[in-house]
């Protein structure tokens, strides 16, 4: 086990840098001067835009470039904004616990209800029920999360009054609810088939023909031998699933004005600040890899035949 580990972070290592130089190079090599386009309008002297590139090393050849923040970046620097002279890391400190926290609630629901819903589908395939978690599904898989948001927020904030249309800025654990649901529509829908589906071919296999022949309780035999093999595929969604919330809620965020990590990244993109667009994408991959492992791992945890050299 210690070996695959030691072997899996050796290979995140080439994907973390083709993954943070290709934004960097994105929003650094493309054409324009970010520099330039924060004054907007406004005439600013060549002189002074010289003096704030050399500070922020923006004179520098792309490579030199992205070299200096590998380097900055194993000292906690991720970089600093053009606009407000502020270090991306202190921004995204300030945005990121808001996403977490949405993130969190918006998984557990995903969860708790995509697995029941497919396993309450899986064990009746075909009836009604089945029908119509599919067609459920089908509704949400469909559905842009804008028009979702939009729905769920003229739903629940103006017909029936029981929660606010936006958020404050230091939202409570239930201001957070309603967004929570939004963001988790899709992968509910997804988590639900999987499940739905993995159950319904488990359900006719051998190992639960036997376990129902040694005349085992039925809570055991769905509990532990159903679900701990049709789980794996699920797991796999969930894994990548997780950084997808992180970095996919910038629809959610700006339908409930969320000021968080997705309302950064829209600001940022506009404004052409390169450093808090690969400080955010840095963070969201290592979160993508370092929840892909845990994936892996997971797997031996859930069937007892993988075993990891």
């Amino acid at each position: 086990m210690g070996r695959y580990v030691a072997r899996r972070l050796l290979q995140m290592i080439p994907v973390f840098i083709g993954s943070t130089l290709l934004v960097f190079l994105m929003m650094y090599a493309l054409p324009g001067d970010p520099v330039r386009a924060l004054a907007g309008e406004q005439h600013v002297d060549a002189a002074q835009i010289a003096e704030i590139k050399a500070s922020l090393g923006l004179d520098q050849p792309i490579w030199q470039q992205y070299l200096n923040y590998l380097a900055n970046l194993f000292q906690g620097d991720l970089g600093t904004q053009i606009g407000t002279k502020r270090p991306v890391a202190e921004v995204i400190a300030d945005a990121y616990p808001i996403t977490v926290r949405l993130g969190i609630f918006a998984f557990v629901f995903t969860v708790v209800a995509g697995i029941s819903l497919g396993i309450v589908a899986g064990l009746k395939a075909e009836s009604l029920r089945d029908r119509g978690l599919l067609g459920l599904t089908l509704v949400l898989i469909s559905m842009p999360s804008f028009v979702l948001g939009f729905l769920v927020q003229y739903f629940f904030a103006f017909q029936l009054g029981i929660a606010n249309p936006n958020v404050s800025l230091e939202p409570t654990n239930t201001e957070l609810l309603m967004p929570a649901l939004v963001l988790a529509s899709l992968s509910l829908a997804y988590v639900a088939r999987l499940t739905r589906t993995s159950v319904a071919e488990n359900v006719r296999a051998d190992f639960m023909r036997t376990a129902v022949a040694k005349g085992l309780p039925r809570r055991r035999i769905v509990g532990i031998h159903l679900m701990r093999n049709s789980l794996i595929p699920v797991v796999t969604f969930l894994g990548a699933d997780i950084g997808s919330m992180m970095g996919g809620a910038i629809v959610t965020e700006g339908i409930f004005n969320i000021k968080g990590i997705g309302s950064l990244i829209f600001d940022a993109l506009g404004k052409r600040e390169g450093a808090t667009v690969v400080g955010v994408v840095t963070l969201l991959v290592v979160v993508y890899l370092v929840c892909s492992l845990l994936v892996d791992l997971l797997y031996a945890v859930l069937d007892p035949r993988i075993r990891y050299a």
